[in-house]
């Protein structure tokens, strides 16, 4: 039997409120919250928070905060990535991004989506697909990428 992660993951439908699920979020909700109390002049402590947060050993990028996710371990990020401010990444599904991508100030990220049905809906299911950027992307301001979606 899957679990609901592998659901989530392969844009089955699945239950958000699934323990794990709840706090693998809640885990990527406190690396958020130390990373927005962290002086900008720390630099080396934000960069090794959001290593633990995307589960990535490289340090070739830099995102302005605040920034928000859902778990984090989602996001592949390419070499030389640069975020502005209010980058939101909802990540229940893959999120794949090239080398040289920028985003301007408000760019969000959204794999997740529910059902049209609203009695599916209503059940509190949901479903999540990829989206892949590639390389030498640049992402302008108050930009909306929705799930599914390769740029």
């Amino acid at each position: 039997m899957q679990s609901e992660y592998q659901k989530m993951i392969s844009g089955q439908l699945y239950a958000p409120a699934d323990p794990q699920l709840k706090q693998d979020r809640i885990t990527a909700q406190d690396l958020c919250f130390e990373l927005a109390q962290l002086k900008p002049s720390r630099l080396a402590e934000r960069t090794l928070l959001l290593k633990r947060l995307f589960r990535c050993e490289q340090d070739d990028f830099h995102i302005e905060m605040p920034f928000r996710c859902d778990y984090g371990y989602n996001i592949s990020l390419g070499k030389n990535f640069y975020s502005n401010y209010n980058c939101t990444m909802l990540d229940c599904a893959k999120i794949t991004i090239g080398d040289n991508v920028m985003f301007a100030p408000n760019v969000s990220l959204f794999t997740a989506t529910h059902p049209i049905d609203a009695e599916k809906r209503n059940s509190g299911i949901e479903f999540a697909m990829p989206i892949t950027i590639g390389n030498n992307v640049w992402i302008g301001g108050n930009s909306v990428v929705m799930p599914n979606v390769t740029i």
